[in-house]
């Protein structure tokens, strides 16, 4: 069916009868039906990070190139990838093909552009207007709710509780579908109201496990539950289907080597590391790579496994080419780690600067948090433990300011402990064990008792 651009609210009143939806029941700005369906496809697909997104989208838009939402929803893919100049390009060519757009889809394409431009206060004052007007633009929620996403990466203190709510709200507009029962799980969990995210997880993986989403929000919860056997054993079976270049098949191994490492099975979580998570295996974009690689490094030391300075070089080298300059909050931290482990205290001093500067300009939602937390990861990779004790005690309640998640911030806290360890205040260890979450008191670090 050809291309018929409409403009006027009477053109688009006539169009009712002919209007074609996305799979949430949202009206699209194309008579294309080959476009249609592509584009439908390419939004299941980036919601459930399975490969071939980008791909669906441009199909949509061969079949019709002036469908605004096909160029926004290949950008939001392409930014998740890491290629931002990509991302920003299809995003520019959404806004050309604006003109006559209904209603949501304008402010749909408007939310990303200040996402994109790191507005980021004034990108969730357009979500919650967005959100009240069309709650089932599932794209808009998975950018806003996730750990790393919107809300969590606005160094709001209390933002976890913030996307709970959030989700809590749009629960009822999307009944039993399995994607929101994901992200919804997701949220709870990180809100620790693991007794209300269990069953809607366990739905959600039950009505559809073709949704790395779905596995990566069970993974959440069996790991917030002390659960690593749950957890191992449902996604050495799930892995079985997800394919190889998966976006989330990376991060996914990471999470499955907590697991390992939890137990105590070294062999098996350095087979992972080496198959899916080291920089020539990761499926995810730079971000994920760096967070993913460092952190692995990082927790399998502090569990007692020997330094594998090779890994850390290429890492490093990874760094100064792909992150040269501050960006996601969680992305800086391990790149701080790379940095401390190096010994590279110039690069350390540069990008610290770089944070403040950009925290003043309004750019750096964290502050000064991180190059803060920097000096506590330095004083403890110098065997200054009373120096790292200094840093890390007071800045234990403004993990979430970074984003990520819980099972992520762990790594700081795992860090405190293992200082206090090795600083002899075994009673602050017992304290801060007895302080931690039902079902995570046991810990996979070396020399705690």
């Amino acid at each position: 069916m050809p291309y018929i651009r409409l403009a006027g609210s009477a053109a688009r009143m006539d169009w009712k009868d002919l209007m074609l939806t996305d799979r949430y029941g949202l009206g699209l700005s194309t008579m294309s039906t080959a476009a249609q369906d592509a584009y439908v496809q390419g939004t299941d697909l980036a919601l459930t990070f399975y490969p071939g997104a980008a791909e669906a989208y441009d199909r949509a838009i061969v079949a019709d190139p002036n469908f605004a939402l096909a160029h926004a929803g290949k950008a939001q893919v392409l930014m998740r990838q890491g290629d931002v100049a990509g991302a920003r390009a299809a995003l520019a060519a959404a806004r050309d093909a604006s003109a006559g757009l209904f209603e949501r889809e304008a402010s749909h394409i408007g939310f990303f552009e200040l996402v994109f431009a790191g507005r980021t206060d004034a990108a969730i004052a357009v979500l919650y207007t967005h959100l009240a007007r069309w709650p089932r633009d599932a794209l808009v929620v998975s950018v806003a709710a996730n750990p790393n996403g919107l809300i969590g990466g606005s160094g709001r203190i209390g933002q976890k509780r913030q996307i709970a709510v959030l989700m809590d709200g749009l629960a009822p507009h999307y009944g039993d579908d399995f994607w929101f029962l994901s992200y919804h799980a997701m949220a709870l969990s990180e809100d620790g109201q693991i007794a209300a995210a269990r069953p809607k997880i366990e739905q959600s993986v039950a009505a559809n496990p073709h949704n790395a989403h779905g596995a990566h929000g069970f993974a959440h919860v069996c790991y917030e539950s002390g659960e690593p056997d749950a957890a191992r054993n449902y996604l050495s079976s799930w892995f079985r289907t997800y394919p190889r270049e998966g976006f989330f098949y990376g991060h996914l191994s990471w999470h499955l080597s907590l697991c390992e490492i939890q137990i105590g099975n070294w062999t098996q979580a350095t087979r992972l590391y080496r198959d899916a998570i080291s920089l020539d295996r990761h499926s995810g974009g730079p971000q994920q790579k760096m967070s993913d690689g460092a952190a692995f490094l990082w927790r399998s030391e502090l569990a007692g496994c020997p330094r594998d300075a090779v890994a850390w070089r290429r890492l490093f080298d990874y760094t100064n080419s792909a992150l040269p300059r501050p960006g996601s909050g969680l992305a800086d931290l391990h790149v701080i780690l790379v940095q401390v482990v190096m010994g590279d205290e110039a690069g350390l001093d540069a990008r610290a600067r770089q944070m403040e500067a950009a925290a003043q300009e309004g750019r750096y939602p964290s502050g000064s948090y991180l190059p803060a937390l920097g000096c506590g990861f330095s004083a403890f990779e110098q065997g200054d433990f009373a120096s790292a004790i200094e840093v890390f005690a007071p800045l234990a309640g403004r993990n979430e300011c970074i984003g990520g998640s819980r099972a992520q911030h762990d790594l700081i806290e795992f860090t405190l402990l293992k200082a206090y360890a090795n600083a002899g205040r075994t009673e602050d260890v017992g304290r801060l064990l007895a302080q931690r979450r039902l079902g995570l008191r046991e810990v996979p670090v070396a020399g705690l008792h």
